[in-house]
C-alpha cells in the first residue's frame, strides 16, 4: 500500500506534517478527514510528482541519511515492544508514531505496509539497504527463522550502541588536536603572508645584505601573498583527487588500506579496531545462529579495510574445505598472535561465540587506551612545532635589527 507525505491543518489552524498510509491520495484525503485534520498537500512518498496540491508550501522530507544511532534507538524500542508480547505489524504501528527521524519515519512505514500485507520482515528491510546493511538484514533472518526476533533484536542494539559509543569515544578525542592543528595552520598562514611582508619590508628598503634566515622568510611571504590561491586550488584538487581514487578506484582502496595498515603508530590502530569489529560482529552473528560461512562473508563486509577483508574471505574458501577458523587467519599475519590463539581456544571449547567477544571487548579497550595516549602526544607536539615555527619568525625578524645596531655603533 502506498505511503504518502502530508501538509494538513488542525480545527484549530496549526499547520501538521507527516505521513498516512492508503491506496491512493482521495482515500489518504478522507482518511486524514475523518480524525478531523484537513489536508493541505498531499503526494506519495518518494515520488516526484505531487498528487494533490494547493496554496501552502511543498512538503519537502529530509532525507539525510539515518544514522547508526537511530538504528539503534530503533532497534531497540522494536525488540522492547516485541519481547512484551504485541505483535509485529503494531510495533511497528508504534514505532512510526515515535520515530523522529523523518527518513526513518517513512522507512518504517512502508516497512510496516509491506508486512501487513504478508511478507517477511527480512524482505521488507531488504528494500532499504542504505538504512538496515546485511549484517542487520542476516541477524533479524535468523531471528524469523528461531522464532527469537526479540532477542536477535536485542543483540542488535547492543551491537549498534557499543560501536557507536566506540566511534563517539574515538572522535571525541580526536577532536580538540584537529581543531588546534587547523586553527594553527591558519594563524601562521596568516603571519606569513599578511603579517610580515609590512615588517620586512623595511628591511628590502635599506637595500642591505640581508641574513639566510630573513631572505628565505621574505621570499615565502611573498610567494604565499602572491599565490595562496594556488595553494588553495591544490590542496582542494588534491583533496577530491585523493578522495575519489579512495572511493572510486579498486587500486586507489587498496593503496589506502595498505598504508593505513603500515602507518607509524596509527597502524596498530586501525589492525587493532578492524580485528575488534571482525570479531564483535562474526559472534553476535554466529550466536544469533548465522551458519558460519554466511556470517564470515558479512564479518569480512563489515570491516572497513580491504588487505584485512581479502584476508577474511580467503579464510571462509578454507573453512569452507574444512579448516579450523585460526589456521588461514594467522597466515599473513593481520591478525595478532592473541586473536589468533583464542579463536583457536574457542573453536576447541566449542565456545567460540564467547571468546570472539571476548577478542572484541579487549581490541577495543586496547584502541581505546591507544587513541587517548596517541591524542595526549599530539596536542604538546602541534604546540612544539608551532612554537618553533613562530620562533622561526622572530629570529628572521630580529636578526636584521641586531645587525643594524651593529652598523650604528
Amino acid at each position: 500500500m502506498p505511503v504518502f507525505e502530508y501538509i494538513a491543518l488542525k480545527p484549530d489552524g496549526r499547520r501538521l506534517k507527516g505521513i498516512v498510509d492508503a491506496g491512493s491520495a482521495a482515500a489518504a484525503r478522507q482518511k486524514l478527514r475523518e480524525t478531523e485534520i484537513y489536508p493541505v498537500e498531499i503526494r506519495e512518498a518518494g515520488g516526484a510528482k505531487k498528487e494533490d496540491a494547493a496554496d501552502g508550501p511543498s512538503l519537502r522530507l529530509s532525507l539525510q541519511k539515518v544514522g547508526l544511532r537511530d538504528v539503534a534507538v530503533m532497534t531497540r524500542q522494536l525488540a522492547t515492544l516485541l519481547g512484551a508480547g504485541l505483535p509485529l505489524v503494531p510495533s511497528l504501528a508504534t514505532l512510526v508514531t515515535q520515530t523522529v527521524h523523518p527518513q526513518l519515519k517513512k522507512t518504517l512505514a512502508q516497512i510496516r505496509e509491506e508486512v501487513n500485507e504478508g511478507n517477511s520482515l527480512t524482505d521488507s528491510m531488504g528494500r532499504f539497504p542504505q538504512t538496515f546493511p546485511p549484517f542487520y538484514i542476516n541477524m533479524v533472518r535468523a531471528g524469523e527463522a528461531s522464532g527469537a526476533l526479540n532477542v536477535v533484536l536485542e543483540r542488535l542494539a547492543d551491537f549498534s550502541e557499543a560501536q557507536q559509543a566506540l566511534r563517539t569515544k574515538i572522535r571525541s578525542a580526536l577532536a580538540y588536536p584537529i581543531l588546534m592543528f587547523f586553527i594553527g595552520s591558519g594563524v601562521l598562514l596568516f603571519l606569513v603572508a599578511f603579517i610580515v611582508p609590512n615588517i620586512t619590508k623595511i628591511f628590502s628598503e635599506m637595500h642591505q645584505n640581508l641574513p639566510a634566515v630573513t631572505v628565505f622568510l621574505i621570499a615565502l611571504s611573498g610567494f604565499l601573498k602572491s599565490f595562496w590561491w594556488l595553494l588553495a586550488g591544490a590542496l582542494v584538487a588534491g583533496v577530491i583527487g585523493g578522495r575519489y581514487a579512495v572511493t572510486k578506484t579498486d587500486g586507489g582502496r587498496a593503496l589506502w588500506d595498505a598504508l593505513k595498515l603500515r602507518a607509524p603508530l596509527f597502524g596498530t590502530i586501525v589492525q587493532k579496531m578492524a580485528v575488534a569489529r571482525f570479531t564483535r560482529t562474526l559472534g553476535t552473528l554466529l550466536h544469533s545462529g548465522v551458519p558460519m560461512l554466511t556470517a564470515l562473508q558479512i564479518a569480512g563486509n563489515v570491516v572497513e579495510n580491504r588487505i584485512i577483508a581479502n584476508d577474511i574471505r580467503q579464510a571462509a574458501r578454507e573453512v569452507e574445505e574444512g579448516q579450523p577458523l585460526s589456521v588461514p587467519l594467522s597466515r599473513n599475519g593481520l591478525f595478532p598472535p592473541m586473536a589468533i590463539e583464542m579463536i583457536s581456544v574457542g573453536e576447541q571449547s566449542g565456545n567460540l561465540e564467547i571468546m570472539l567477544y571476548r577478542i572484541a571487548d579487549a581490541y577495543e579497550k586496547e584502541v581505546e587506551a591507544a587513541v587517548m595516549v596517541l591524542t595526549s602526544l599530539l596536542e604538546p607536539i602541534m604546540i612544539l612545532f608551532m612554537g618553533l615555527v613562530v620562533g622561526f619568525i622572530v629570529v628572521s625578524i630580529l636578526l636584521p635589527i641586531f645587525e643594524m645596531n651593529q652598523l650604528v655603533r
